[in-house]
């Protein structure tokens, strides 16, 4: 069975996007150096937006990670001390900022000022003191390893590159395993320590940083936009997002309302779990709606299809289509939901049971001067019909 990386398209996006952005900064020397002291001026301003912004946002993450960087580049700026033990210290200060991105990785977004904040703070100073640790350990461990005389190996390999490969392996996993802007931010982020790391970018530190701040912040906005107009359970588009396409529409469009039978009783039969699993089930098949239709999730098992510039004959053949493919697609249950002990001793936990669900459709066609609230109530009115009809049909 093979590993589905659904975040495949977001990791190469984020990555092509900053690199895009590297690439004009390189060949725009000329139009922003001389205005550097500027950039460094704005860019102070820059971290105290990020934090606060991604904190408001519920992106903890981001503000640990710019206050990070906002550190970092106060000291090598001398606005702090402390510029002489990093440099003499190279080594464990980009093994504590490896560290600390993996960590950003697989910890969850908390509240800064709160027990959780106190929290991500210490394991931030374990990741350097486990970095110092690993120092000291890869010394040994050489020294160990040397007298067997293995192919490429070296100090430096145990020491940055051993732990980079590991650190890299998994947020690379974890960005490709499932999709995630914040995720693929924080690989990037990664990419452009290990390039500064072997000076491999040339530019200053403040535009560096500039352009990943910009990153993090366009990350949140997009973030939090999808969190308003996107249902967090089918992926679908919500129905906000069905009110500001009610503003846009032309004068002809047709509206379906569609809605999953008898979910209530599913939902008591088998539980929510199994509940929310067919609701995203039929999200996808619903997803693939043809001639120009736009599904939202409307709410609960509600669902509404836009066909703009479309009337309901235009659209009755596809509906029957999208109805049919839903009737006939088994869902395998394993583990239903027992509601006794004795019910559950019963069974065996590998049990399983193939059902199948159904969906009613009402269609309306916007009439002359009608607003879309009113063409919805009609389709919603031939939703019920639908249901009144013995359900799984469509109905106008």
């Amino acid at each position: 069975m093979f590993l589905k990386l659904t975040g495949l398209k977001t990791t190469l996006w984020s990555a092509l996007a900053l690199s895009l952005a590297i690439v004009i900064t390189l060949y725009s020397v000329s139009y922003w150096q001389p205005k550097i002291f500027l950039i460094e001026q704005v860019l102070l301003g820059l971290f105290i937006i990020s934090i606060i912004f991604s904190a408001q946002f519920s992106r903890s993450r981001f503000s640990i990670l710019t206050s990070l960087w906002a550190l970092y580049y106060l000291v090598k700026s001398q606005w702090l001390p402390g510029n002489t033990y990093l440099n003499n210290e190279s080594e464990w200060l980009f093994l504590s900022g490896v560290l600390s991105i993996g960590l950003l990785v697989f910890i969850k977004d908390r509240g800064l000022l709160s027990l959780h904040g106190f929290l991500r703070l210490f394991l931030l100073v374990t990741a350097g003191l486990v970095a110092k640790a690993w120092l000291i350990v890869s010394v040994w461990l050489f020294s160990y390893l040397a007298p067997y005389q293995l192919p490429y190996l070296d100090l430096t390999l145990i020491k940055i590159t051993l732990p980079l490969a590991v650190i890299g392996a998994l947020i690379l996993f974890k960005s490709l395993r499932s999709p995630s802007l914040l995720v693929a931010a924080l690989l990037t982020s990664l990419v452009i320590w290990v390039l500064i790391y072997y000076q491999q970018l040339d530019l200053p530190l403040s535009v560096i940083v500039t352009l990943l701040l910009v990153q993090y912040i366009l990350v949140v906005v997009i973030d939090s936009y999808y969190l308003a107009y996107r249902d967090e359970l089918t992926g679908l588009p919500s129905r906000r997002s069905l009110n500001q396409l009610a503003l846009s529409l032309s004068r002809q469009y047709t509206v379906a309302m569609l809605d999953i039978d008898h979910f209530k009783k599913f939902n008591d039969t088998y539980g929510h779990d199994i509940g929310d699993q067919v609701l995203k089930l039929v999200a996808a098949k619903l997803a693939q709606v043809k001639s120009g239709g736009r599904v939202f999730r409307y709410g609960g098992e509600e669902f509404t299809i836009v066909f703009p510039r479309k009337a309901s004959i235009e659209t009755i053949a596809e509906l029957e289509r999208l109805r049919q493919s839903i009737a006939d697609y088994d869902i395998a249950i394993r583990h239903p939901v027992r509601k006794t002990k004795k019910s559950r001793a019963a069974k065996k936990p590998n049990d399983l049971k193939v059902v199948s669900v159904t969906i009613s459709i009402g269609v309306a066609t916007r009439s002359a001067k009608e607003s879309f609230e009113h063409t919805l109530k009609r389709a919603d009115q031939a939703l019920y019909r639908a249901k009144k009809a013995g359900r799984n049909n469509v109905s106008e």
